[in-house]
């Protein structure tokens, strides 16, 4: 698949998502650093997974996170509620779990999947074992352990210091409470604090020659720092709920009144007259190779397939995505008339590049992901409403060519010699 289609994406933390041609969800990832992680997909492969992905695939969005934590939880929420095709892991079921401290008569500590029961809760954690982990190490110290047994003298478990004693009939509620309020704030203090009160007792039980013991409560020194490393980041399902809401609704063109987005265009472009034809251009390659252009034109608000074109790029030597596009658009016109406006994808750049051709005609760039739209009117941008007319108009533009050119792009990889 083209550079082009990972070009946009930061070296940060997030979840991607790769879309098909009707903007559906095909597969939702997560990455340490995004750029990176996605271009990984487009070297050579045995993997059939990936290469179907690949052929299928139109677009690929994102969203940032700020931490490689938050990508792990916010993905695993993604492939619950969106059930991509090519996600196998964590599409049933709920892959996290919370750590509760209920309000229960007598309260307990539990490790739970669903928020359904009232109390404190802390995560969620996609690491399961690291969870029921800490919850061990705090029932135990604590003796938070409440069985159903019925024993006038205390279980077995009581008497060997891992349940609270519940059955018995002098079972002192109060004292216990105070337990279960001290490993709460255990788990909701400092981190350093935890894991200094671990180390002392390891201490404690080497001195005593208790071995065995110290090396199962050094046990717990990596996954209660991992928890508490969880903790302190503070996710919360809502956190990034906005960069969701962006990627994840599904765009809809129809209906698009050309009769009111034609005069607001006009407006917005500072136009002599109402827009009637519109040529997009969109360019694609992998990493210099196969570089290809498409030009796609719109007549009064509709597609107009007759005057679709393509290009594989034949002046331009490595990556350069302006050169790129000066060629295609000069080719474009260097025998047939210009339309009223010429939409590029791209930014500042692409639009500066064009516009130094000199065509008799109005041009106009829109970039990604922000979706703001450039013009001569506009030098620093306005961004597009995604729910009117003009914002509808563009943007679906602006994603048809690209469409385009990844089929052909497609298209003549899949022809080229191999290496």
């Amino acid at each position: 698949m083209p550079e082009t289609a990972y070009s946009h994406l930061p070296q940060s933390p997030g979840v991607y998502l790769f879309k098909n041609a009707h903007d559906a969800i095909l597969y939702i990832g997560k990455a340490k650093a995004l750029k990176k992680r996605v271009a990984s997909y487009f070297g050579k492969t045995n993997d059939w997974k990936i290469s179907s992905l690949i052929n299928e695939f139109a677009s690929i969005d994102f969203i940032t996170t700020k931490s490689e934590h938050d990508a792990m939880l916010l993905e695993a929420k993604l492939i619950k509620e969106h059930q991509p095709k090519f996600n196998v892991l964590l599409k049933s079921g709920n892959p996290l779990v919370y750590l509760l401290f209920t309000k229960a008569t007598t309260p307990s500590l539990k490790v739970v999947r669903i928020k359904k029961e009232k109390g404190e809760y802390f995560g969620p954690f996609i690491n399961k074992s690291d969870a029921r982990h800490v919850a061990n190490y705090l029932t135990r110290t604590f003796r938070l352990a409440l069985c159903n047994k019925k024993i006038e003298n205390g279980c077995l478990d009581y008497h060997i210091g891992r349940c609270a004693g519940i059955c018995k009939k002098d079972f002192d509620k109060e004292l216990y409470q105070n337990r279960f309020e001290l490993a709460k704030q255990a788990l909701s203090g400092n981190r350093k604090k935890l894991l200094a009160t671990i180390d002392e007792q390891i201490q404690t039980h080497t001195l005593s020659m208790d071995f065995e013991r110290a090396q199962h409560l050094a046990s717990y020194i990596d996954t209660v720092g991992s928890i508490m490393e969880v903790l302190k980041a503070k996710y919360h399902d809502k956190k990034y709920d906005a960069q969701t809401s962006i990627v994840t609704t599904k765009r809809s063109y129809d209906h698009i009144d050309y009769s009111k987005a034609a005069p607001d265009l006009q407006n917005v472009l500072g136009l002599s007259s109402l827009p009637e034809t519109i040529d997009c251009f969109d360019v694609s390659h992998i990493q210099g190779r196969f570089v290809v252009a498409s030009c796609i034109r719109f007549k009064n608000g509709n597609p107009d397939p007759s005057n679709f074109r393509r290009f594989k790029i034949r002046t331009v030597v490595g990556q350069d995505d302006y050169a790129s596009l000066a060629e295609a658009v000069t080719r474009r016109y260097a025998k047939n008339p210009l339309p009223d406006i010429v939409l590029i994808d791209g930014g500042k750049g692409q639009l500066s590049t064009i516009t130094k051709l000199n065509l008799n005609t109005e041009i106009i760039s829109l970039a990604k992901r922000e979706e703001r739209l450039f013009c001569t009117t506009r030098p620093d941008g306005i961004l597009l409403n995604l729910h009117n007319d003009i914002g509808k108009l563009l943007i679906n533009m602006r994603d048809y060519a690209h469409h385009f050119a990844i089929s052909y792009h497609k298209k003549i990889r899949h022809i080229a010699p191999k290496r």
